[in-house]
């Protein structure tokens, strides 16, 4: 370990409590305004707009070749569900109340790939086939854009091809998208990706090649061959405007359903959100939607798994993408495949760094039985990456540092006007014997 590291230790004591695999709740004391923020960042409110538009000019072509987003015009959109019991059973188990309105945002029932990935990675492919068929003359802007499901299209895109680095989901949205529209698509997994997974994509023609090694290994191998081929483009998560920009756009989304709730979100009625994180780019795509929408009335956390805190480190020693967990002993081994990942996004901390209200972790068995305790008192079914952000929110109430938020955001004594939302970021696509074992797991835990 370096003097550089060292120093990182001595200076944040919670460091250590992760070296040691212990569960830790960070907030964020150097937090700015959006409106003081927006002027250094990158991407803006245009943007998220131009990706909006852009899903508006494909539905009709995913309506058409994936029948089941019909009914919603082509729209790939999850529900909002409250989720009361469950609400009701944590506060009984974790020994405090849980106070104001609980929410789940069910990202595990997305069309085409069950997860949050349907987001992020169907656009990027979408988007880089319009600029393909735009620039070969296939396509205008003000085209119906199911012509891309003809024939000739898809012999056209089939002479590009595509790869990404995944633990798993990002590797079902992008090869499953990308196969449809005909594109060659090489997805490079990590160890941690579960076998069910690599299963489906094999079905649906995609190339799965495996590794040993964890998820950075995998970006690696995947961008250093698809660097070697002119025809193919690699899928960058670490780094990618695009994939932040498919996510962005749920909040635009989310703003609608909270008020068919009901739910203004204001200074009076303040918004938390608990996301789940890997990497980054889902989670924070969606964040950086949520802060251009509700600017200072959203509060949002990162939620890790105890053995892959990469993000959590990174945000909280402002060190970002420089060190990996496994520089500092921690393995990077979680049941939690989703969020199996060592080293954070540098692009999406340093976009947030002074935006993200806090970071937690939270320790597998502690999933475990949450992903028992939904399926029990709401019969929603989550994979266990899933169950990180439903965390957050008895940890408000059960930490010292929730405790201390809460004040801090001057809203003790207030508590009953907080909407928390937890954002289920996967799980309808995990098969029912392998769900089984998940709640059996959760239930002996219990």
């Amino acid at each position: 370990m370096n003097d550089d590291m060292k120093a990182i230790l001595q200076k944040y004591p919670k460091m250590n409590d992760m070296i040691a695999l212990k569960e830790i709740f960070w907030t964020n004391n150097h937090c700015k305004t959006f409106d003081e923020e927006a002027g250094r960042l990158s991407v803006d409110s245009e943007d998220i707009k131009d990706a909006s538009d852009r899903l508006k000019r494909f539905a009709p072509y995913l309506a058409k070749v994936f029948p089941e987003t019909a009914k919603d015009g082509g729209i790939i959109e999850s529900p909002l569900r409250d989720i009361p019991d469950m609400k009701q059973e944590m506060s009984r188990y974790f020994s405090s109340e849980i106070k104001g309105r609980v929410m789940l945002k069910c990202d595990n029932e997305l069309k085409i790939s069950g997860s949050i990935k349907a987001r992020g990675g169907i656009y990027e492919i979408l988007k880089h086939a319009e600029d393909l068929a735009i620039k070969n003359g296939f396509l205008s802007y003000d085209d119906n854009y199911e012509k891309l499901a003809d024939d000739k299209m898809k012999k056209f895109f089939s002479k590009y091809a595509i790869a990404v680095g995944s633990t798993g989901n990002l590797g079902l949205s992008i090869g499953i998208m990308s196969a449809k529209l005909g594109f060659k698509v090489t997805v490079h997994m990590s160890a941690d990706a579960k076998q069910w997974k690599k299963d489906l994509l094999r079905s649906k023609g995609v190339e799965v090649v495996e590794y040993e090694s964890d998820y950075s290994k995998a970006v690696e191998e995947g961008r250093k061959l698809s660097d070697l081929d002119p025809m193919s483009y690699f899928v960058d998560d670490e780094n990618s405007v695009n994939l932040f920009m498919g996510y962005a756009v749920a909040a635009l989304r989310l703003e609608k359903q909270l008020k068919e709730k009901g739910i203004n979100v204001s200074a009076e009625t303040p918004l938390f959100v608990y996301l789940p994180c890997g990497v980054g780019g889902g989670p924070g795509g969606v964040a950086f939607g949520l802060k251009t929408v509700f600017k200072e009335n959203v509060h949002f956390f990162f939620a890790e798994p105890t053995h892959s805190p990469c993000m959590t480190m990174g945000c909280m020693t402002s060190t970002h993408d420089k060190y990996s967990v496994q520089d500092f002993g921690i393995d990077n081994i979680t049941s939690a495949d989703g969020l199996a990942v060592g080293r954070a996004s540098g692009f999406v901390g340093k976009t947030l760094e002074n935006l993200v209200s806090g970071c937690y972790t939270v320790t597998d068995e502690n999933l475990f039985r949450l992903l028992y305790m939904m399926s029990e008192q709401e019969r929603i079914y989550l994979e266990t990456s899933a169950l990180a952000g439903v965390a957050g929110i008895y940890r408000m109430f059960t930490d010292k540092e929730g405790h201390e938020y809460l004040k801090s955001a001057k809203l003790e004594g207030r508590e009953d006007s907080v909407v928390h939302l937890a954002w289920a970021t996967g799980g309808s696509m995990v098969p029912s014997e392998i769900m089984k074992e998940y709640c059996e797991t959760g239930k002996k835990l219990i």
